[in-house]
C-alpha cells in the first residue's frame, strides 16, 4: 500500500491538477477572513470551504490515471486497493489544507467573541475548528468517492452531482458539516465552544463506509 500511495501521490503532484483548488481554497480564506475576523467565525468559514474542496481533489485522485496506467496498476494491485491509494491521496492533500486553514485563522483572527467582548481560548478553539474542518474534509471525501468513478463515470453526470451534494450537504441542517459549522458559528455570538465530536465521528463512519463501499465495486468492475 506504501508504494501504491507513493505512486498516486506522484501522480497528483506531477499533474498540477491540484493547482486550481489550492488557489481556490486560498482565495476563499483571503476574501472571507479578514483581519480581527473572530477565531470561532474564521474557523467555521475555514471549515466549510474545505468540504467542496475535497470533493474536488477526490475527482482529480480517482480520475488522474489514464487508462492503460490505470489497467497496469490495477492488474499489479488489484483495483480496490488502487482506488484506496487514490482516496487516500485526496484525502491527504486535503488535510494539509486544512492544517493551512487552521495556520491562517490564527495569523489573522482575533480570539475573542464575535462582539469582541468574551475573551475565546486559542487552544480550544483551534481544535474545535480542526475537527470541524476534518468533519467538512471527510464529507467531501465521501461525496466525491461516490460521485465519481466507479459509481459515475460519465464526466457530465458526476460533476454536477459532486456539486450539488457539497452545497446541500453544506446548508442542510441534517448534515454533519453544517452541524459542524453551524456549531462554531453560533459560540461565537457569546464566546462559547462546541467542539464537534458528534459530526466529525458520524463523517468518519460515513467516509469509511463510502471508501469501502465503491473500493468493493471497483474490485467488481475492475
Amino acid at each position: 500500500m506504501i508504494a501504491l500511495l507513493r505512486y498516486q501521490a506522484a501522480l497528483f503532484a506531477g499533474s498540477y491538477r491540484w493547482l486550481p483548488p489550492v488557489l481556490g481554497y486560498a482565495a476563499f480564506l483571503a476574501l472571507g477572513i479578514q483581519s480581527g475576523a473572530p477565531i470561532l467565525d474564521a474557523y467555521g468559514w475555514a471549515a466549510a470551504g474545505l468540504l467542496p474542496i475535497a470533493v474536488w481533489l477526490t475527482r482529480i485522485c480517482v480520475t488522474i490515471e489514464p487508462p492503460a496506467a490505470r489497467h497496469c496498476a490495477a492488474a499489479a494491485a488489484g483495483p480496490g486497493r488502487v482506488h484506496l491509494a487514490a482516496v487516500l491521496t485526496a484525502a491527504g492533500a486535503a488535510l494539509l489544507l486544512a492544517l493551512g486553514g487552521a495556520a491562517y485563522v490564527l495569523l489573522r483572527s482575533d480570539p475573542h467573541s464575535a462582539d469582541h467582548r468574551v475573551a475565546v481560548p486559542v487552544l480550544p478553539a483551534t481544535v474545535a475548528g480542526l475537527l470541524a474542518a476534518l468533519a467538512c474534509v471527510l464529507l467531501g471525501i465521501a461525496i466525491g468517492t461516490l460521485c465519481n468513478r466507479p459509481v459515475l463515470r460519465s464526466t457530465a453526470s458526476a460533476v454536477p452531482a459532486g456539486l450539488v451534494a457539497a452545497l446541500l450537504l453544506l446548508v442542510l441542517g441534517a448534515s454533519p458539516a453544517n452541524a459542524a459549522v453551524t456549531g462554531l458559528v453560533t459560540g461565537s455570538a457569546d464566546g462559547t465552544i462546541t467542539v464537534p465530536w458528534l459530526p466529525f465521528a458520524a463523517t468518519a463512519l460515513i467516509a469509511a463506509a463510502a471508501t469501502a463501499a465503491t473500493c468493493a465495486l471497483s474490485s467488481r468492475r475492475g
